[in-house]
């Protein structure tokens, strides 16, 4: 064959773990014991596997990788993989495949098939390198807190081997073929594939540096504020990367189910334009559940119980039916094939060319994919991260793991009539908890959890060989659940290094807390990204930037670009007043007065629809009050469920005797429908058809709450963000440590702790105003500490027009506004 023939089959890829996961498995889903908890526990991991590979000798080789390529008329297969070790005993070479898990090894009376199927795909490769008629299979399971270790081993020939790998390939053969075709479609489809848009001013450029992060295999910060249009333009240059065989897979990840719309409608504009490829929406599995509780398992579950036997079938038959896949095809097709439509979902996603989805799936070390990220094979991915300042707080909770001392107690109380071992275990955890909470005032920081890492190890083994057990009790769910978290503190423990601080408290309900709390994401976040080929981190308040960069990637290299806002200043009014605090130390009725009265002076300009947003609950409350108070507002409260007023739970307020304002504030803990009504009164119908013939509407909201951004309110749906105060986050035990923490790193701890988090809320608020180039409005800040030096260094680019502002001139400043526009 000549390279030319080559070069034009198409390439194919697949790690050894997916192929054989894939093929080989079968049965049902079962939460309670045997497949998914064994399954679970397994770790890939670090600790266990440099142990026994470092035991081993010298003529032990460890982390082997391995690749073999599979010729076929249309394409070429390439299947690739790490063996865990390799060693010659008597002449002849073995292929060792390791397990961590919590379960009693002994317990094991043969290798788990799937398992040895991956060593025997090395084998395979191993001996048709190296020219070898026989190779050993050896299995290697060992016990994650004993330490014991258990072999599997037989031999094989390599014809044997041979006809084994090539009934495999045969079986995988109409996947692969699938899959050529619509890559061969993709690429042809992408080479005509124009910007379905009139670039707009710096848009083309914006584009362009994106193709060329991706090109140079780089990661990319961007300051995108709203109206550039981001969304398209980092998902066209990737698509167009993946043209040009740069990558292969695109990954848009996101925060909010809107922003994953925005992207949603994006890919399938470009398909109209011409574009062929499969998209996923990933959706949450609560969301996409058929049954009224999730209990993933084949008797409460019917979509559980041979799901793996039909699963493959439902996922090839879907492919065919949709490139767009989203909810509602995802639930017909599960009700079809009566499989978990949660499940199918996940496995429709390896076979697709876009796959959006929540930032977790690709980073929190208990939900990512691991059908992409498991192994340690650098993935054709492009990451395109959206709303990443969002990334921070998020990654901080990925990476961090808690654990309750009254969980152990409720736990035994359940366990102590099925098991003494294990009680007396919960017991000695308790009693070692029980130490350091004695030795706990506000709150301690803890260099190592000595020994009872090791107590919490001998628990979770213990559990895991119980829950192993058929059968059901009373509190079962709750001792699973108590499994899980025991299980992710453990694997969290793993990842424990200069970036984390493990520390205990005494949390407001009276628990005693331990903690392992992540401060700083970046190596986490790295070793993530480096799956991939490139990534691009975007958001419209990504600001300072240099923050985001120290915290969200390890690398020095990173480029950084700020693209330029496309909306007319002189169609939006920002002031900041001078005269007015929302220091703890100024928190006053006088003071909220003073606020109120800034409320009223701006809205009374212009009828329209207006938020104003809060750093807290109780000071929305209190300055709605005297709001409603001083402007002769009617302002009613419910009773909360023990019959006090709650001021959290605020009713909807309504008209005003003279002015024709209502007010409506937010509530806690609001449910979707509640969101949705109240996001609903900001609609031009709502004044139309009010009684009370509404004609300004103010909304009490939450500063980097669920009304604080991902909301997009255009045209005169809103005309005026009011922002009360920096936004700096509560005083706490968590951000004191991070204060010192970085304190002691930078000399920056005020500011990652407090102040960089603060002004990002603040400018997401601001944002909700702008959203499109014919919008207009006003943003009003309230705090002199605004004018601040600290604060004048954060803001972007094109707030270099903004104003200074007093209660007495506020009103004649937005009237002059509203009255040249």
């Amino acid at each position: 064959m000549s390279e030319q023939e080559k070069t034009e089959k198409t390439q194919l890829h697949i790690s050894v773990r997916n192929l054989v996961e894939f093929i080989f498995r079968e049965g049902d889903i079962d939460n309670r014991s045997g497949r998914a908890m064994s399954a679970d526990a397994m770790l890939e991991g670090t600790r266990i596997h440099k142990k026994i590979q470092g035991s081993m000798g010298k003529n032990y080789m460890a982390e082997v990788p391995l690749k073999h390529v599979v010729e076929a008329p249309l394409y070429e297969l390439t299947v690739e993989g790490r063996a865990d070790g390799i060693f010659t005993e008597d002449g002849l070479s073995w292929i060792d495949e390791i397990k961590g898990m919590y379960r009693k090894v002994e317990l094991f009376e043969e290798a788990i098939y799937v398992h040895k199927a991956q060593a025997m795909c090395y084998a395979y490769i191993f001996a048709l390198q190296n020219n070898l008629d026989r190779m050993g299979v050896q299995m290697t399971y060992c016990n994650l807190e004993t330490e014991e270790t258990k072999n599997f081993r037989e031999e094989y020939t390599f014809e044997e081997l041979s006809e084994w790998f090539d009934d495999l390939m045969t079986e995988y053969g109409k996947w692969a073929s699938f899959q050529c075709e619509l890559k061969n479609k993709r690429q042809a489809s992408i080479k005509t594939l124009e910007f379905p848009y009139e670039y707009r001013t710096g848009q083309k450029k914006l584009v362009s540096d994106v193709y060329r992060t991706i090109m140079r295999q780089k990661i990319l910060f961007l300051q995108a504020p709203t109206g550039v249009g981001k969304t398209i333009s980092t998902i066209f240059p990737a698509v167009k990367a993946v043209g040009e065989n740069l990558a292969d897979r695109i990954f848009y990840l996101t925060a909010k189910t809107i922003t994953g719309t925005v992207a949603k409608e994006t890919f399938s504009l470009l398909t109209k334009q011409g574009y062929v490829a499969k998209t996923i929406q990933i959706t949450a599995k609560e969301k996409l559940c058929l049954c009224e509780e999730m209990e993933c398992n084949p008797i409460n579950c019917p979509y559980a119980k041979g799901h793996f036997d039909r699963v493959n079938d439902a996922v090839f038959d879907l492919l065919h039916k949709s490139d767009m896949i989203e909810r509602e095809n995802i639930i017909r097709q599960a009700e079809e094939f009566k499989v978990c439509p949660f499940e199918m979902c996940l496995d429709t996603a390896t076979w697709c060319d876009n796959i959006i989805c929540d930032y977790n799936y690709v980073f929190d070390p208990n939900v990512y994919l691991k059908r992409f990220f498991q192994e340690g094979i650098k993935g054709d991915y492009i990451f395109l991260i959206d709303e990443a300042h969002n990334m921070v707080e998020r990654s901080r909770q990925m990476y961090s793991a808690e654990i309750y001392k009254e969980d152990f107690l409720t736990v035994k109380r359940i366990i102590k009539a099925h098991s003494r071992t294990i009680e007396k275990s919960l017991d000695k955890c308790n009693k070692l908890l029980l130490e350091l909470k004695r030795e706990c005032e506000t709150y301690t920081i803890h260099e190592s959890l000595g020994n009872m890492a090791f107590s919490f190890m001998r628990l979770m083994s213990l559990l895991d060989e119980f829950l192993q057990k058929p059968g059901d009790f009373p509190g079962k769910n709750d001792v699973t659940d108590f499994y899980f978290t025991l299980r992710n503190f453990l694997n969290i423990y793993d990842l424990v290094d200069e970036h984390y601080v493990m520390y205990s408290e005494i949390v407001e309900d009276g628990r005693f807390m331990l903690k392992l709390f992540c401060v700083d994401p970046s190596v986490n976040i790295q070793s993530r990204l480096d799956k991939g080929r490139s990534a691009v981190f975007f958001s419209a308040t990504f600001l300072p930037i240099n923050y985001y960069k120290s915290l969200l990637s390890t690398k020095k290299d990173n480029y950084a670009i700020y693209a330029d806002s496309t909306f007319d200043s002189r169609k939006r009014l920002l002031a900041m007043a001078t005269d007015v605090s929302t220091k703890y130390t100024r928190r006053s009725r006088s003071e909220y007065e003073r606020i109120a009265k800034y409320i009223y002076s701006t809205i009374s300009c212009r009828d329209g629809n207006y938020m104003v947003f809060f750093p807290s609950y109780k000071m929305m409350n209190d300055v709605a009050e005297i709001f409603c108070d001083m402007y002769e507002i009617n302002f009613p409260v419910r009773e909360s469920r023990n019959g006090d007023t709650d001021s959290a739970e605020l009713a909807d307020a309504i008209d005003c005797k003279e002015n024709n304002i209502s007010i409506i504030v937010q509530k806690n803990n609001m449910t979707e429908a509640e969101r949705e009504e109240f996001l609903s009164a900001f609609e031009n119908e709502y004044k139309e058809n009010d009684s009370a013939n509404v004609k300004t509407l103010v909304a009490f909201c939450i500063m980097g709450g669920i009304f604080g951004e991902g909301i997009d309110l255009k045209n005169d749906s809103l005309i005026g963000a009011i922002v009360v105060g920096t936004g700096l986050p509560q005083i706490s035990n968590e951000r004191t440590i991070l204060k010192d923490y970085y304190d002691d790193m930078n000399g920056s701890g005020f500011d990652y702790a407090f102040r960089y988090p603060g002004i990002n809320k603040v400018l997401q608020a601001a944002g909700r105003v702008i959203r499109t180039t014919e919008d207009y409005g006003i943003i009003l800040l309230l705090d002199e500490r605004f004018w601040q030096r600290d604060y004048d260094m954060l803001y972007p680019r094109e707030w270099s027009d903004r104003r200074s502002c007093n209660i007495d001139n506020v009103q004649q400043l937005v009237a002059d506004f509203w009255e040249n526009i």
